[in-house]
């Protein structure tokens, strides 16, 4: 009889299925969870704060604005900023300096960090792994000015290190102003960009390899595979995802070529192809006093950007990826 009016096992297991299915209160899951989201407060605030609010902002591309009567009243002018940007003569001349550098640091900064990561991977003493990690990691934390300051010291004509080397080796006795020449400006805006950035940027792609299955490389040495076989069949195949999600990520900042480094870099000689959205946006606003056109000139990045990232996001999904969302 007691048999009979017990609950089967499986039966048991659906009801608390169900139970545990069944949606709980917001209320009940924020004061359940109220340690994990007030843990959540100061990022949500940094966010709110600098990130949303300033947003209000962008209304003055589309005013003359006018500081001493603010943003209520000032005149609306509708698109007019946004045809100078278009009409200018220097929008040409922007778009191909900030495209060759955002192409220059596609095809050559970002694969940096996953080739790197793919040779640390194969150390197999890691005392030694763990020493060249920490030193490829120490540029992250210099400032932009640090590296700008290094690259004169060791490209400077006169007393430049790395000139003088060069200098001797090619045992010419011409001068050359690296920093000052337009031709050097983008070699030299891509090796502070590898010096860097490389190293931070391997801490993703070893944790995505650190995930990878053992198992699969033992299989695959079973089916007679070599180091360059497994790299090809196992290893890139499992950090695809993660590559797939940071392209897309930097899909976003194509036009973002980064103000401080760019404007650290340019001289008046190399003035004409070193001048980016970014810094035509400080020149115009901060030195021109133009707020309503450089704020243009930053809403025109902004919705390149976002277009960007939903157009990658899209592709890499027409491509049988995952994608970002």
């Amino acid at each position: 009889m007691a048999t009979d009016l017990a609950t089967p096992p499986a039966k048991a297991a659906s009801k608390a299925k169900r139970r545990k299915a069944e949606k709980v209160p917001l209320g009940t899951a924020i004061l359940r969870y109220r340690w994990l989201y007030l843990m959540l407060l100061p990022g949500l605030a940094y966010f709110v704060i600098f990130k949303y609010l300033p947003m209000y902002g962008v209304t003055i591309a589309f005013q003359d604005f006018l500081p001493f009567l603010g943003y209520s009243g000032s005149p609306w002018v509708g698109l007019k900023h946004f045809e100078a940007l278009f009409a200018g003569g220097d929008f040409g001349l922007l778009m191909f300096n900030t495209l060759v550098l955002a192409l220059l640091h596609i095809f050559i900064v970002f694969p940096a960090p996953i080739v790197v990561a793919l040779l640390l991977n194969e150390l197999r003493l890691n005392i030694l792994k763990r020493s060249i990690q920490s030193l490829i990691y120490i540029p992250h934390f210099l400032s932009w000015t640090i590296v700008a300051s290094l690259t004169y010291v060791l490209f400077a004509a006169d007393f430049g290190v790395l000139s003088g080397w060069i200098r001797d080796f090619l045992h010419d006795t011409a001068k050359i102003d690296y920093m000052a020449q337009e031709e050097w400006f983008r070699p030299l805006i891509v090796l502070q960009q590898l010096w860097k950035m490389t190293g931070w940027g391997t801490i993703i792609y070893l944790a995505a390899l650190a995930g990878v299955d053992p198992n699969l490389y033992e299989a695959a040495r079973m089916d007679g595979a070599g180091r360059f076989r497994q790299l090809w069949h196992v290893t890139l195949p499992a950090i695809r995802p993660t590559v797939v999600v940071m392209a897309i990520l930097a899909s976003g900042n194509l036009l973002d070529t980064g103000f401080e480094q760019i404007w650290l870099m340019t001289t008046s000689l190399n003035r004409d192809v070193a001048n980016v959205f970014d810094t035509y946006v400080f020149y115009a606003g901060i030195q021109n006093a133009s707020y309503s056109y450089s704020t243009a000139v930053g809403l025109f990045k902004g919705v390149v950007g976002v277009i960007l990232i939903f157009g990658s996001n899209w592709l890499a999904k027409r491509m049988g990826q995952r994608g970002l969302f």
